[in-house]
């Protein structure tokens, strides 16, 4: 039984920041790895970023070198910083949680993020 609350999306102007942060409540199993998908209405969901509970990242080519994940074990968090961001951001982000990042399935309700040009 995994909890997952995602909270920081928002609107934002092109260019700017936002910084999405998702709360894991359980025992910790399935966690080991965490991570962000997004769907926008009438795309294909899509792995934004994930990151093991060791530190191993992987980051969806488009978000490359804007955005940052992170991670708290002990608080079972994850981050995902985003910077430079882009109106093609805009979308649903969706907290993850899997045995591997392959294997993720997103839990929560989501949080928008909207990016204005």
């Amino acid at each position: 039984q995994v909890q997952l609350v995602e909270s920081g999306g928002g609107l934002v102007q092109a260019g700017g920041s936002l910084t999405l942060s998702c709360a894991a409540s359980g025992s910790g199993v399935r966690m080991n790895a965490m991570g962000w998908y997004r769907q926008d209405p009438g795309k294909q969901r899509e792995l934004v970023a994930a990151i093991t509970r060791g530190g191993s990242t992987n980051y969806a080519d488009s978000v490359k070198g804007r955005f940052t994940i992170s991670r708290d074990n002990a608080k079972n968090t994850v981050y995902l910083q985003m910077e430079s961001l882009k109106p093609e951001d805009t979308a649903v982000y969706y907290c993850a949680t899997g045995s591997l990042i392959s294997t993720m399935i997103p839990w929560g309700q989501g949080t928008q993020v909207t990016v204005s040009s």
